[in-house]
């Protein structure tokens, strides 16, 4: 395998657990991105990411903590001679990869995710709010399992013509699976309705707030003055956006892309295919966990193109075997 021509695919929210990127620490590039964390963000990075499970939950935490663990295990991959020919990144994750695509720096990746994580987090809190702060009233996500995608937009598309609201498809993980938003009301009715459609099973999510759909227009508009602040780039390395499911062309298309990934889903059906036209020698799960594995392998469109696990030190020595 060609290590230069690998492509990097870096988790989002869900992955984290206490305890992960610490491994990396023996790479003094690992520590120094440790510390540029730890700088912006106003605190002991390397102590938040040792926290309880359910601090880690919160998105204001969970989001520089796992982008801070994705470019930790990017950085050592860099150490053992690894560089991406194309990058790519689920929900959170594509932050990373707009570093390792050359679209912004660190730092300002760093300070994005601070203001993404706690607009985010603001939006939340004031949904949770507007219901009496009852978690189960408040607006959230739920996976709907054993339907095809376009069947389930088709769904959606359907009874919201016939007055079923606030529910929006919101990840388009794989041929088996498509997680919804909406408010609690909406994912009551729709699960019962998914399932006399013939879904298998629809999982009600333990997530801070409705992600990837209309209703986190409050934090959309929250972040787009930080963002607007930074210099993106055009790529130098491959990036392929969750808004499209196809590869990005400028620095100016991203910076938009990044905006519109707030209240817009996640394509990674569409992103898989295009990132296996790449003809890559393999990809590479590119932080903590390995649900991207897992989706890789579901894709109609993986071909021959191995996903291997690079979130641990123990990870990175087995790729290939």
């Amino acid at each position: 395998m060609n290590k230069k021509n690998v492509v990097y695919l870096f988790p989002g929210q869900g992955a984290q657990y206490p305890g992960m990127a610490h491994d990396f620490l023996s790479s003094a590039a690992v520590k120094t991105l440790f510390d540029t964390a730890s700088e912006i963000n106003g605190k002991d990075m390397k102590a938040l990411l040792q926290s309880d499970p359910d601090t880690l939950k919160r998105t204001d935490v969970s989001q520089p903590a796992i982008t801070l663990a994705n470019l930790a295990a990017a950085t050592y991959l860099g150490d053992q001679g690894y560089s991406p020919a194309a990058c790519a990144g689920f929900s959170l994750g594509e932050y990373a990869a707009l570093v390792f695509s050359g679209v912004i720096t660190e730092a300002d990746c760093f300070r994005l995710i601070k203001a993404r994580g706690e607009a985010m987090q603001k939006n939340s809190d004031h949904l949770r709010e507007a219901c009496g702060g009852d978690a189960s009233a408040a607006p959230g996500m739920a996976a709907v399992v054993g339907l095809a995608p376009e069947q389930v937009e088709e769904l959606i598309a359907k009874w919201s013509a016939e007055g079923l609201k606030d529910l929006y498809a919101a990840n388009i993980n794989s041929p088996k699976q498509l997680v919804v938003s909406g408010t609690a009301a909406a994912l009551t009715e729709a699960e019962t309705r998914f399932k006399e459609a013939g879904a298998k099973r629809v999982i009600r999510l333990q997530v801070a707030g409705p992600f990837h759909s209309p209703l986190m227009s409050e934090s959309a508009q929250a972040f787009a003055p930080v963002l607007e602040s930074v210099t993106f780039s055009n790529p130098s390395v491959a990036l392929f956006s969750n808004v499209t499911g196809k590869k990005v062309s400028s620095g100016e298309e991203a910076k938009k892309l990044a905006l519109q990934q707030v209240t817009n889903p996640v394509r990674w059906v569409e992103e898989e295919a295009s990132i296996a036209a790449t003809g890559a020698d393999a990809c590479l799960e590119v932080g903590p966990g390995k649900v991207l594995q897992g989706l890789w392998r579901d894709s109609a469109t993986a071909g021959n193109i191995p996903c291997y696990l690079a979130g641990t030190v123990e990870d990175t020595g087995k790729i290939g075997n």
